[in-house]
């Protein structure tokens, strides 16, 4: 198995026989760096980069991950195809720049994944983490708690679940909020590192339940009220709120419970929204 592909302005810099050991060896800003794994940022002609690199996960991964009912997400592929199916769907997300892969073995197959750097994009962990002291436009947050629901309801809808569906995998241009802001213009918003995202034909209800549970465990500090979590519920289901509580409320209550679970394992406190939906 192999395959090697540039784009014609990253094919210049990574060429010849070992072209591929060239880009696995590129040095950059370090983001994570793992023992198998490391994602760098690179500039090349003055444009910047994300590459991911994965050396191989071993046998022992894949057996821990197979006995867990996991699959193993072996290598750069696994992002590839993700991107390659929201750009499908019609969600923003990164723009493919190189993808390689070699090698028959699952255990040690070696990849990589280069992406354009998303220059002038902010989080929305970070953009929206002072919300709480200082409210933001009311028109300008309800655009934003529309987008993402909308998100969500895309890629469930057809078979596409995260897994780490959190706010700051979100990253919104920031040029799109100042046009909002002057005419109404729309939100532009990146869904971003999708390395363990799984894709199906319909997406099980368990992992529609982990991916709302992890947003809403995300959004807990930033200063979202009651009304804010039911304008999402109504922008995810489509249903009216009257026929979603009467339907549905159960269900909500248990993403509440989970959420404030998560957040009281990871914070090492109550959740802020605990007594919400008692």
């Amino acid at each position: 198995m192999y395959t090697f592909e540039l784009t014609k302005e990253l094919g210049p810099f990574f060429s010849g026989e070992d072209a591929f050991d060239q880009v696995l060896r590129a040095e950059g800003e370090p983001y994570r760096l793992f023992a198998n794994r490391r994602t760098v940022r690179i500039e090349r002609d003055g444009c910047s980069y994300f590459l991911k690199v994965h050396l191989g996960v071993g046998w022992r991964e894949i057996l821990k991950c197979l006995f867990t009912f996991r699959l193993p997400v072996l290598g750069a592929v696994n992002e590839w195809q993700a991107i390659k199916r929201l750009e499908k769907l019609g969600v923003a997300t990164m723009t493919i720049a190189g993808f390689g892969t070699r090698g028959m073995n699952p255990a040690n197959r070696q990849s990589f994944l280069i992406t354009e750097d998303l220059v002038g994009t902010v989080s929305l962990e970070d953009y929206c983490r002072n919300w709480g002291e200082s409210r933001p436009p009311a028109a300008l947050k309800r655009a934003l708690i529309a987008k993402v629901a909308a998100i969500a309801r895309q890629l469930h809808d057809n078979g596409v679940n995260h897994r780490d569906f959190y706010l700051c995998h979100f990253h919104l241009d920031q040029a799109s909020v100042e046009e909002f802001l002057a005419s109404g213009g729309a939100l532009t918003l990146y869904l971003i590192d999708l390395h363990r995202t799984q894709i199906r034909n319909s997406t099980p209800q368990r992992w529609r339940d982990k991916d709302l549970a992890g947003l809403y465990f995300s959004a807990m500090d930033i200063g979202l009220n009651r009304r804010d979590l039911l304008r999402f519920i109504r922008g995810y289901t489509g249903c009216s709120l009257r026929e979603e509580s009467v339907k549905n409320s159960r269900y909500w209550l248990g993403i509440h419970c989970k959420a404030c679970r998560l957040y009281e394992k990871v914070h090492q406190r109550k959740s802020p929204h605990q007594n919400w939906w008692s």
